[in-house]
């Protein structure tokens, strides 16, 4: 009988157990119409709107339905495919490189040591600091004629002449990924350090007496446990990279010549710049479902011992 009443919801289907579940439902129907109010209508307007073509004003009532050429005209730009390849790039490299310093961190910080309370609060101070605040001090680190790090390396005569980064189309971008991955390692760090703190001692004392060295125990030991974490980590900070506004924006505003132009601020300048709010949508709709497809593994992840468990 047990049997029969486990099998009862699965067999009754979705709308049937929100059925069973309505009056719980009606305690959140005020968040529900403020998400539905804030997010959702946004999303369809932006959808709605990927589908015209807008003049260069903010008269809305003048746009002219045009299917999927806003579309097409992104996606057959070549402007579009080289956005496409910074973007990549500096996803990429900030979310590997905040990871690896993050893991390094962590695994400094697990250790007992004296001093490390201090430790552990000077390595979260980039995290904490505004992102606008970093990006502005950073531009003046970077500066090529007042900047401290230019300043540094020419008195250790590692340079010859000035230092210039933010205004070098190769250098640009590896500038700003080296700024992105400051702030957000903190963040890295802070989740492996959580992670590490779920690794049983037995386990890793087990090793130990077993005679496995300190790579060998965290290799399969330690590593195997922080799978879950190490996965979510990696999802949350690709987004977060992914739609990184602020850093590229303040230092650079996607220069030079485009050379540190990522998707978020294209968006930004052909919606704001040139006032063309339909190719910004449609380019906002190409950028969501990449978003969309990321949150599916970031679900998957989250979901994935649940289902093995009950499954």
């Amino acid at each position: 009988m047990s049997k029969t009443h486990r099998s009862e919801p699965s067999t009754r289907g979705f709308f049937g157990r929100i059925a069973d579940h309505r009056l719980d439902y009606l305690y959140i129907l005020p968040a529900l119409g403020v998400m539905m109010l804030v997010i959702a209508y946004p999303i369809y307007y932006t959808v709605y709107l990927s589908f015209f073509r807008t003049p260069p004003s903010l008269a809305m009532q003048d746009k002219i339905f045009n299917g999927i050429d806003n579309y097409i005209t992104i996606l057959t730009a070549e402007s579009f495919h080289e956005v496409t390849i910074n973007t990549m790039v500096w996803t990429f490299w900030s979310t590997f490189m905040a990871m690896i310093l993050g893991l390094g961190a962590a695994l400094v910080l697990n250790r007992e040591f004296v001093g490390r309370g201090v430790l552990r609060g000077l390595l979260l101070i980039p995290y904490v600091i505004s992102a606008v605040a970093a990006s502005y001090i950073w531009r003046w680190i970077y500066h090529s004629d007042f900047g401290v790090l230019g300043a540094i390396l020419l008195q250790l005569g590692l340079i010859d002449d000035k230092l210039n980064l933010l205004d070098n189309v190769d250098l640009v971008l590896p500038s700003l990924i080296v700024v992105n991955v400051w702030k957000e390692f903190p963040f890295a760090m802070i989740m492996i350090l959580a992670g590490l703190q779920t690794v049983p001692d037995q386990l890793l004392n087990a090793a130990r007496v077993d005679g496995a060295g300190a790579f060998e125990r965290f290799r399969h030991v330690t590593l195997p446990h922080l799978k879950g974490v190490l996965v979510i980590t990696v999802l949350l900070l690709f987004v977060a990279n992914l739609n990184h506004f602020t850093i590229p924006w303040i230092m650079t505003g996607g220069g030079p010549a485009g050379a540190s132009d990522i998707w978020i601020t294209q968006i930004y300048q052909i919606a704001f710049g040139r006032i063309r709010f339909g190719i910004a949508s449609a380019y906002s709709v190409i950028l969501f479902g990449v978003m969309v497809v990321i949150g599916y593994f970031y679900v998957k992840a989250l979901t994935g011992d649940d289902d093995r468990r009950h499954g």
